[in-house]
């Protein structure tokens, strides 16, 4: 069993250079079961959710060849399989992207329904199946938790989201690229990833307008070609090494990034007392000073992404004064505050608020991770903390987090992966 064995309270100073974002490279992925030709893509994150999107192109009969780490050419005019079974499915929460991919091209999708991380209870698809059905597909929910969907036709139609669904809306725009006529999507959600789905989509030869704006426009086409593109810069992973920054009273330039995205980061940093420089593609955080506690509300793009919430939460944990976080988006988001209270942090949850009480330094201490943000959240507190923290389950933050170790280590972390014996860990508690 791999586990983090990280010992704290050491200052990260260094550059960072961030990956492919997760979110988009899942969803470019499958997309390329669209087009009749070869796709290479440039900046994917080598992270195991990018492996099993891979490995299930692989199993529906697609030619992969990987030019490098980072690069990878996909031809699917081979594929002629719309079914995806449970054991590709049950890992990633973004499996389901193959039902608007395959729904597309073959007008028929048999997909299992998607694993993924461990909060907010059931996360329906119901909003999905909405955009399906408004542009002609019949779906059913079969025995064993199979989504199948077909059409005898796709044609554009309108589609209102009831909720602000980033899922949902890239899978509608998946489905109605090959469509007959307009499909118009209202309350679309406008994260960074709807964007670079759309430009893909566009470089292969579709017609998507909006991206970006909560109306997004795709206008069918007949088929589409292969291109080359390049994965957008990883918000996320970019935000969860400035907070670790901040964290630690460190000095850290993150590079390969679009500071753009990152502005709602930035100005709760800065509410905190840290400085944040920006440049054209890189941004520097420098924490000197103890920081203050301040509130934050998750909201959709482009307000507070509610994936960089538990890191922030493990900010607020050691800063001056009292702090509230509102998780507006997912329900049980603070899963991850009973690990923190292990570590002597003071935090009160009560439903979807939860308020730290700021202390001098957290204590290191075994911790164990449930889902990919909460397990950064515990890294970035083990970073911060005096003493040794030992973080188990760490396959969750593999999903999302390329070489963090390294890159890590390379900022003047003690951290490491360690190999443990299958052991009883009694003193780790789940939840």
């Amino acid at each position: 069993m791999e586990k983090f064995v990280i010992n704290g309270s050491k200052r990260l100073v260094g550059e960072v250079e961030i990956s492919g974002a997760k979110n988009a490279a899942v969803a470019v992925i499958p997309a390329t079961l669209l087009c009749s030709g070869v796709c290479r893509i440039t900046n994917v994150p080598e992270i195991s959710d990018v492996n099993m999107m891979i490995k299930t192109l692989d199993y529906l009969g697609a030619k992969i060849t990987y030019i490098n780490r980072h690069t990878v050419e996909i031809d699917t005019s081979s594929v002629r399989h719309y079914s995806v079974p449970y054991e590709y499915t049950k890992y990633l929460r973004a499996s389901y992207y193959f039902i608007g991919a395959l729904l597309g091209r073959f007008k028929r999708a048999k997909v299992a329904m998607p694993g993924g991380c461990n909060f907010g209870g059931v996360r329906p698809i119901d909003q999905h199946i909405k955009g399906f059905e408004a542009i002609g597909a019949k779906v059913n929910l079969g025995s064993g938790g199979v989504v199948d969907a077909k059409a005898d036709e796709l044609v554009g139609d309108s589609v209102y989201m009831d909720v602000i669904s980033v899922g949902a809306t890239m899978n509608t725009m998946l489905a109605a690229t090959l469509a007959k006529g307009k499909t118009v999507i209202e309350n679309a959600a406008k994260e960074p990833h709807i964007v670079d789905l759309a430009n893909f989509l566009n470089m292969m030869g579709a017609d998507v307008r909006g991206a970006g704006t909560d109306v997004i426009k795709i206008y069918g086409v007949s088929e589409l070609h292969g291109c080359e593109y390049s994965v957008i810069p990883d918000q996320i992973e970019a935000g969860t090494y400035m907070v670790a920054a901040a964290a630690t009273g460190g000095d850290v330039t993150i590079k390969n990034v679009i500071p753009k995205h990152l502005e709602s980061i930035s100005a709760k940093l800065i509410e905190t007392g840290v400085t944040v420089i920006e440049g054209d593609d890189q941004v520097r955080v420098v924490s000197e000073e103890k920081l203050k506690c301040t509130n934050i509300k998750t909201m959709p793009h482009p307000g507070f992404p509610t994936d960089m919430q538990p890191q922030f939460g493990a900010l607020l944990a050691i800063c001056d004064g009292t702090g509230i976080i509102t998780e507006s988006v997912w329900d049980n988001r603070f899963k991850y505050a009973n690990q923190l209270l292990r570590m002597g942090a003071q935090i009160d949850v009560n439903g979807k608020v939860a308020v730290f009480k700021g202390v001098d330094h957290l204590k290191g201490a075994p911790l164990y991770v449930d889902d990919l943000r909460a397990g950064a959240a515990m890294v970035i507190a083990g970073l911060s903390a005096k003493g040794e923290t030992i973080i188990s389950n760490i396959q969750y933050i593999d999903r999302g987090y390329e070489d963090i170790v390294s890159k890590l280590q390379h900022l003047g972390a003690d951290i490491c992966r360690r190999d443990f014996d299958d052991e009883k860990n009694e003193d780790i508690i789940a939840g």
